[in-house]
């Protein structure tokens, strides 16, 4: 043993133990990369081997020298069951075992002939060179023109070992003897080439770590970008902010929600002024963004509300925390859904429960008024005529004719009220006409401004060439001069202001009523607003909440009867109108009415009829001079025939109630009429056949029991077709005028005017005999 080589084969054993090291550690700091493990383990076989040759070269048997060979052909398969084991490719084991298994029974087999050195080294270098060709082949396969500098160079470094040991080959062939005087040379060459070869193996794994990073890091972007997607995506919102309450991040749900340009930075946030259910601003401390910051716990389910665009949006809103891996927090996630249409969903549900309650109270006041009408409608026909016949038959001066005029203005004011209850129910029938509202409120005004003190402002406001509406005069002067009244109380005697204000509304404005809006847009036409205001003592929420209920008022006792507003609630819905209140205590109350326009023209101007109610509270006249007592009965008698022997009119009356058939008789009689007056249908309808001739007018009661009004008509006109006859009701429905149109009857009055006008109707439609 030389020196040299001696000391090759040391620095040999220590570059294998640190290189064993290293890849031990490598495999301990990347478990899941093929190759490292391989390495290390062929680092110590080459150890072994290496002890092995250092034996033999110190006298050591030839078998020694066989074990050694071996040992350093496993660790060069183990470093290319390595490199297959990086490739990610099957791994040789089995080719690996029956190769080593091999070449030990040749290499024992040389070592027990003469001169075994030369055999020995020739299938060691041999073995060596076929495990070369092998790397070489898998490298070449990985394809030089795009694979990474690493391959490239430890494919050429495959090369040059490979050529190497060829050349081995071919000297020891040359000379038939053994490579001990180049051997160290060798040595040395190899020692060189498992260094640089080490060198490269370890690059290889800074390629795989950096390849397995690039394409984490591109497997990360491809996850942001869909989860990026996925959220932007998403119908609900998402807003994250950072502790400073400046946007971290938000999609595009929340850009629409909140109305921020696409594309566009976020405003930093402050605190926003968010509302609660309510309606009311939230406190600071409640907040969701402060709430999370303050406890660092989840918010969940809160509902809020903020003001963009005009409008408020609503939003069903939970928040958490997000926290980096110290426990510090690094934002506050935002998730909601848009709420707005459910919001505006339960305050119609909410309205629409309000009218179902209001209609109910209706229907309930409609079905009262429909019994009580009849009987007390009788009541007070009788009180009022036969105390005016009792005034008549009375000298001017006495003194009993101060108390009937009491009797009837009590009467009167129990009959307005039963007008009030039917007008209200929508009992009452409507004579809807093209009419210009301009006049109507004109009219009203000049009955106000009669009324009203030198202190009390009265502005009209009218937008020129308005359209026309449908409505009955009368009852839409009435809601007027309701809505004016109560003007006039709410300022309580101050100095102020009563403006009416007409314009029209578009039928896509905003601020058309949502009851008006599918009519409007059918029509066209959109709707006549009409709106009365005051700057008086107004209302707070409690009170305006419940205007609209019959009965209800503020007034004190005798004062009001709390159907003024529902009255006029009921005559605008009639119309196929709408009513709107805005009012705050202390700061005036206006009302607002919602009529659908029509292109109908409105007949030539006429005066609206005079309305004024006495019934002492929202209703009650304006004050001023006292009317004086009306007289709707005339005692003058009709006209009669020039011709003297020219008999009366026979006119038969018919009701229930044997009050109003005394009452009647007297009143006709008076007139110069003959009267048969009865209380049985049947009766009456037996008069007409034995005289069906006999009479000029039949006039009829509706609600009868038994029989109704319209059934004895047509019994009656069975018998006589060209008989005229009008049937009375306390409450005429567009069903009672139809069916009594199909019956033949001439006329439907109705009855509290009945008696009032009662010899006017008969002159209207009795014919006198000449």
């Amino acid at each position: 043993m030389t020196p040299d080589l001696a000391t090759l084969l040391l620095m040999r054993l220590l570059l294998e133990v640190l290189i064993a090291f290293a890849f031990w550690a490598l495999m301990r700091r990347y478990p899941a990369m093929g190759g490292p493990g391989w390495w290390s383990l062929g680092s110590v076989v080459s150890i072994a081997g290496s002890l092995a040759l250092m034996a033999r070269a110190g006298g050591m048997s030839p078998q020694m020298g066989a074990m050694a060979g071996l040992l350093m052909f496993v660790a060069n398969a183990f470093a290319w069951v390595g490199l297959r084991s990086y490739l990610r490719w099957d791994l040789p084991l089995k080719f690996v075992g029956v190769s080593s298994a091999g070449l030990l029974v040749a290499l024992l087999a040389a070592s027990f002939r003469p001169q075994p050195a030369a055999l020995l080294q020739m299938l060691y270098v041999g073995s060596g060179l076929m495990l070369s060709l092998l790397s070489l082949r898998d490298l070449v396969r990985v394809g030089l023109r795009r694979a990474p500098p690493e391959f490239r160079a430890l494919t050429a470094l495959s090369a040059f070992e490979a050529l190497v040991l060829v050349s081995m080959l071919v000297w020891m062939a040359a000379h038939l003897s053994p490579l001990d005087q180049v051997g160290p040379t060798f040595l040395m060459l190899f020692l060189m080439t498992k260094l640089v070869r080490v060198m490269i193996y370890g690059a290889l794994v800074s390629l795989r770590m950096r390849q397995e990073a690039q394409s984490a890091r591109q497997t990360i972007a491809e996850r942001d970008a869909e989860s990026r997607a996925l959220v932007d995506n998403l119908g609900a919102g998402v807003l994250v902010l950072r502790p400073d309450r400046s946007v971290a991040r938000i999609n595009a749900a929340t850009r629409r929600f909140l109305d921020w340009p696409e594309g566009g930075q976020p405003p930093a946030t402050g605190v926003w002024p968010l509302l609660g259910p309510d309606g009311q601003r939230l406190p600071r401390h409640e907040m969701p963004f402060e709430r999370v910051l303050a406890t660092g716990q989840p918010v969940s389910d809160v509902v809020v509300g903020i003001h963009i665009a005009g409008e408020i949006r609503w939003a069903l809103c939970n928040a958490y925390p997000e926290n980096d891996v110290l426990g510090g927090l690094r934002h506050v996630v935002f998730t909601f859904v848009d709420i707005t249409a459910l919001r505006q969903m339960q305050q119609q549900q909410r309205a629409l429960e309000q009218q179902l309650a209001q209609s109910q109270k209706m229907e309930a006041l409609g079905t009262l008024a429909g019994g009580v009408a009849h009987d007390f409608n009788n009541i007070l026909a009788a009180i009022l005529g036969n105390a005016d016949l009792a005034r008549q038959d009375l000298p001017t001066g006495h003194p009993a004719r101060q108390s009937l005029h009491e009797i009837s203005s009590a009467a009167r004011r129990g009959r307005e009220l039963v007008r009030q209850i039917l007008a209200f129910s929508r009992q009452q029938p409507l004579a809807r006409t093209p009419v210009c509202p301009d006049a109507i409120v004109t009219e009203t005004c000049s009955l106000l401004r009669t009324a009203i003190g030198s202190n009390v402002q009265l502005v009209k406001e009218v937008a020129p060439n308005g359209p026309a509406i449908l409505a009955d005069a009368t009852r839409l002067g009435q809601v007027l001069l309701n809505l004016g009244t109560n003007a006039v109380h709410a300022l309580q005697g101050q100095p102020g202001r009563i403006g009416f204000r007409i314009d029209t509304v578009g039928p896509d404005d905003p601020a058309l009523p949502p009851a008006l809006l599918e009519p409007c847009r059918r029509s066209g036409l959109g709707a006549v607003r009409i709106a009365v205001s005051d700057n008086g003592c107004g209302m707070d929420d409690a009170t305006r909440a419940r205007i609209f209920e019959p009965f209800f008022t503020t007034k004190r006792v005798g004062q009001g009867t709390g159907l003024g507003l529902p009255m006029v609630l009921g005559i605008v819905e009639a119309h196929g109108g709408a009513i709107t209140v805005e009012s705050r205590a202390g700061e005036g109350s206006t009302f607002t009415l919602y009529f659908p326009a029509t292109a109908d023209k409105p007949p030539a101007p006429e005066s609206v009829p005079e309305v004024v109610f006495a019934d002492g509270g929202t209703m009650a006249p304006i004050p001023g001079g006292e009317p004086s007592p009306p007289a709707p009965f005339s005692v003058e008698p009709p006209a009669m025939s020039d011709d003297p022997s020219a008999a009366p009119a026979h006119i038969l009356y018919l009701d229930d109630d044997d009050t109003l058939v005394f009452l009647v008789r007297r009143l006709l009689e008076r007139r110069g009429y003959k009267v048969t007056a009865v209380c049985d249908q049947q009766e009456a309808i037996d008069a007409v056949r034995a005289q069906p001739q006999g009479f000029q007018l039949l006039m009829t009661d509706y609600n009868m029991p038994g029989m109704s009004g319209v059934d004895v008509a047509r019994e009656v006109l069975a018998i006589n077709p060209e008989l005229p006859v009008a049937v009375a009701s306390g409450y005429i429905s567009d069903e009672l005028q139809a069916e009594a149109a199909a019956a033949g009857v001439t006329e439907v009055v109705f009855k509290t005017d009945a008696v009032e006008a009662f010899c006017e109707v008969v002159a209207r439609l009795v014919s006198p005999k000449n």
